[in-house]
């Protein structure tokens, strides 16, 4: 049996499959002797249950949450903060949840609040949460064991979106290899900007310098300063670097390791390519246009700026939106237009299996085209002469409801807990479930019942709402027969 068939089998949903492996069948259409079925059968309710949680589709969020739970044990230890909070254990919580969802809410002050150990652990859960837990654990037992099973791969394809099944192990080093290039080039930079035009002493610049770039690759937001990137806004030397490593964390993988692999091209670039980097663009541009459009003469915001802070600014302001989270303006300050299309902005996101968050914008662009070609009058979806399968709109279409869903439920419960307005309420909703961790700065004044809602949300973006959907269905059974088709009115 070859190794595609067997993943075909095991993606399948089989249970014994998904358990430990394929058996084969015994002499007569039977899966061997009593005991071996007494051990497929592993004792009723126990076996059942692991066979549940060890899908590779429910692993992953269960990973997630066990880090996310170490993550805020260790920020509760004395060495971790300066100071004792009545709620020690929340803010613990959700600043784990935040930076293992590589989002950069946080209720406390970063700079002034974790102690440098504090700031270490932030560090360290924002890398384990941009490279994934299920990939950075199955990269180790490669490099420890020198060898892989099926079910690793099947979790480290689950993990990176990998499409063809025997390129996992490739794709992973190659995505420690390209996290590393990136945040170490970064890095340098800003070391070198902390060092010579800040006068930081070399310790402290490379700290700052390292922990940014990680921060902005992994698209978290986390920032040292207590006004995050405010005080830098006219800086090129920073934000220029930031910018550069946010967008590269945020076309994905796929993306970036195909141009990386020379894939420069344009007609060699996949359809994945062509809308993940086309529409990259077009966002970026139509972004910065709006927000310096909507806040050039403000005097909250772009207003006493020089020119150059102006345009680094409004191109920080679009970039920063896709699912990064540093800001260099007061977001509390920003004109409502200027928050809409941050919202807007926000919840498309990224590029799909990155670093960024939000619905994907190659799940928007799909779904523009299906509308696009609906209203042409044509009856299959077309993007740069290739058809996009029905799965695929599918697909599209469910995570971007399931987005809408998660967004309005937020939001809404914001509003009960809170007496915030309402564009406040969803520019956070929106922040959160879309890991971006932009605020309006009303989220470290929240009850703890808003935070947890802020927390589930996050927890949901990063994990991805297709994919906690999938964790959630005890069962997957292909239907064997085909209904009879009517048309009900649409419109």
């Amino acid at each position: 049996m070859s190794t595609d068939r067997t993943a075909r089998q095991q993606l399948g949903g089989s249970p014994r499959a998904a358990a430990g492996g394929i058996r084969p069948p015994g002499p007569s259409g039977s899966r061997g002797s009593r005991a071996g079925r007494q051990r497929n059968s592993g004792g009723g309710a126990g076996s059942g249950l692991g066979r549940v949680l060890l899908h590779p589709v429910r692993l992953v969020p269960l990973a997630f949450l066990v880090v996310i739970l170490l993550g805020a044990g260790l920020l509760m230890l004395p060495a971790a903060h300066t100071n004792v909070q009545p709620e020690p254990l929340l803010t613990a919580l959700f600043t784990s949840v935040s930076a293992v969802c590589v989002t950069g809410l946080a209720t406390v002050d970063t700079a002034t609040f974790w102690t440098p150990f504090g700031q270490a652990v932030i560090l360290g859960l924002i890398q384990v949460g941009g490279f994934g837990i299920m990939t950075l654990a199955t990269l180790l037992a490669l490099l420890v064991r020198k060898t892989i099973g099926v079910r690793g791969q099947l979790i480290a394809q689950s993990e990176t979106h990998t499409l063809n099944f025997g390129d996992v192990r490739a794709v992973l080093f190659a995505v420690a290899r390209t996290m590393v290039l990136f945040e170490a080039a970064t890095a340098v930079i800003l070391t070198g900007r902390f060092w010579l035009g800040y006068n930081q002493d070399p310790l402290s610049a490379l700290w700052h310098g390292a922990f940014h770039a990680v921060s902005a690759f992994n698209n978290a937001g986390f920032a040292l300063y207590s006004d995050n990137l405010i005080g830098v806004a006219s800086d090129p030397w920073i934000i220029v670097p930031i910018c550069a490593a946010i967008v590269a964390g945020g076309l994905g993988f796929p993306v970036l390791i195909s141009l990386l692999r020379g894939g420069v091209r344009i007609k060699d670039w996949t359809v994945h390519m062509r809308l993940t980097i086309y529409g990259s663009l077009f966002l970026l541009a139509a972004g910065a246009l709006l927000f310096a459009g909507f806040e050039w003469n403000r005097e909250q915001t772009l207003g006493p700026l020089s020119l150059t802070g102006k345009i680094l600014t409004s191109l920080a302001g679009t970039v920063f939106p896709r699912t990064a989270g540093f800001n260099s303006i007061d977001y509390g300050a920003a004109a409502p237009e200027t928050l809409l299309v941050t919202d807007i902005l926000m919840f498309i996101g990224g590029g799909s299996a990155g670093t960024a968050g939000g619905i994907k914008i190659t799940t928007f662009l799909v779904l523009f085209f299906a509308i696009w070609n609906e209203v042409r009058g044509r009856e299959h979806v077309t993007v740069a002469h290739r058809s996009i399968s029905s799965s695929s709109q599918r697909q599209a279409l469910s995570v971007a409801l399931l987005g809408v869903a998660a967004v309005i439920a937020g939001t809404l419960l914001l509003l009960i807990f809170t007496d915030q307005s309402l564009d406040r309420v969803l520019f956070e909703s929106i922040s959160a479930f879309a890991t971006v961790g932009l605020s309006t700065g009303i989220t470290p004044g929240l009850p703890p019942d808003a935070q947890w809602v802020l927390m589930a949300l996050m927890f949901t973006g990063r994990i991805g709402t297709i994919t906690v959907a999938s964790a959630l269905a005890l069962s997957s059974r292909p239907r064997l027969y085909q209904l009879p088709e009517e048309r009900p009115v649409i419109g």
